[in-house]
């Protein structure tokens, strides 16, 4: 698959696909996403037949840049930002107009969010927050935030699809906020179940969260793509 990049934000966005690209997968990444993006678009491109075309946004600060809101730290030193507003802006005010004008994308694409750990918690928060968007991949979210749930409930999706899911080994952790992970991603799947005329699934994948990210983000984003060819 053709691979070019897009400077976005004084970033370098790499794009896998086609200008005439009826799907367009915008992933937030940071360096080890990069190292190993090629894997997952291969994974994506062999198992649907839709055409697509992936944008990954690098993200230099992951911590602040992703984060809906601030709160300490959970684990080491470093507390979480308030940049996820400032991000999505980018991706709405820069990258789809650039998009656009550059003719990188067909007229009128339809758009996925997605991504793995706090990319995945992000993706989940933009389905709430805008309409630009027809379906979320949360790949191993970190639905564990603080506040959180809280906000989920009052909150509902804006999209047709969601896609979850999990480790079998992620809530098994000694950290006091991160174990909640299990309990938080079957509430997160209960909430999505609830709103009428939108598809969710939760998938349980072996291990802990830091293994197999590629193939559990590929699977996110082929069954995201799968739900919207067949609606």
């Amino acid at each position: 698959m053709e691979k070019t990049e897009i400077l976005i934000n004084k970033r370098n966005c790499r794009m896998y696909g086609n200008v005439d690209a009826n799907y367009v997968l915008i992933q937030p990444v940071d360096e080890h996403n990069l190292e190993v993006l090629d894997e997952e678009v291969d994974m994506i491109a062999g198992a649907v037949d839709e055409s697509f075309l992936l944008v990954a946004y690098p993200i230099e600060q992951w911590l602040e840049e992703l984060s809906p809101w601030s709160t300490p730290p959970v684990f080491g030193k470093q507390a979480f930002g308030d940049g996820a507003a400032d991000t999505l802006q980018v991706i709405i005010k820069q990258m789809i107009p650039a998009l656009r004008d550059k003719r990188v994308v067909a007229k009128s694409p339809i758009y996925i969010i997605g991504g793995y750990s706090l990319a995945g918690l992000f993706a989940l928060w933009v389905g709430c927050q805008s309409n630009m968007f027809q379906a979320v991949v949360a790949a191993s979210p970190s639905v564990w935030f603080p506040r959180w749930l809280e906000f989920a409930e009052h909150h509902p999706q804006h999209v047709k699809a969601v896609y979850l899911s999990l480790g079998d080994r992620e809530e098994h952790t000694r950290n006091q906020q991160m174990v909640l992970v299990g309990e938080c991603i079957r509430r997160q799947y209960e909430l999505c179940q609830q709103q009428v005329g939108m598809s969710s699934i939760l998938e349980w994948n072996p291990g802990n969260h830091f293994q197999q990210s590629v193939e559990r983000t590929a699977k996110g984003f082929i069954w995201a793509l799968r739900q919207l060819s067949a609606s």
